[in-house]
């Protein structure tokens, strides 16, 4: 594993929410979801009801965006990650476990699983200079 995509996990893995944004190609749409995130996999793991406008958007056009960040207002401090990936049903249940572990209560729930495979991740980090930026590609 290069080092930027294992920066960028460390960062991933501190946190627990993302927006996450889709289109059907006439509207967009953004919503919250909390999430697992898999490195092995570079892969989040999300729960959703497929009757959300995120999901009837993802029937139609499977490419999604997002982004995780830290709020502050300590210029010094602000970090975030913007990524693109294809988003899928589950059918890993390794992936699955790595949900509930992160979210055992979720379990009484018994939640639709997805996961969302990235492709390209930038990481804004401001802690290693200003506007320093890290950029992860997939391999295709």
């Amino acid at each position: 594993m290069d080092l930027e995509l294992f920066k960028i996990s460390t960062f991933i893995n501190k946190h627990h929410v993302m927006s996450l944004a889709t289109t059907d190609h006439k509207m967009q749409s953004v919503c919250s979801l909390f999430y697992a995130y898999n490195r092995d996999a570079n892969s989040f793991i999300v729960a959703s009801n497929e009757d959300t406008t995120h999901m009837s958007h993802i029937a139609q056009n499977n490419k999604v965006s997002g982004n995780i960040y830290l709020e502050t207002k300590m210029v010094g401090k602000v970090q975030g990650v913007q990524f693109n990936g294809v988003f899928m049903e589950l059918q890993n249940s390794e992936l699955e476990y790595c949900y509930f572990k992160k979210f055992p209560y979720a379990l009484a729930l018994s939640p639709k699983l997805w996961q969302i495979k990235v492709n390209h991740f930038k990481m804004t980090d401001n802690t290693l200079g200003f506007g320093k930026k890290l950029i992860w590609e997939a391999i295709s």
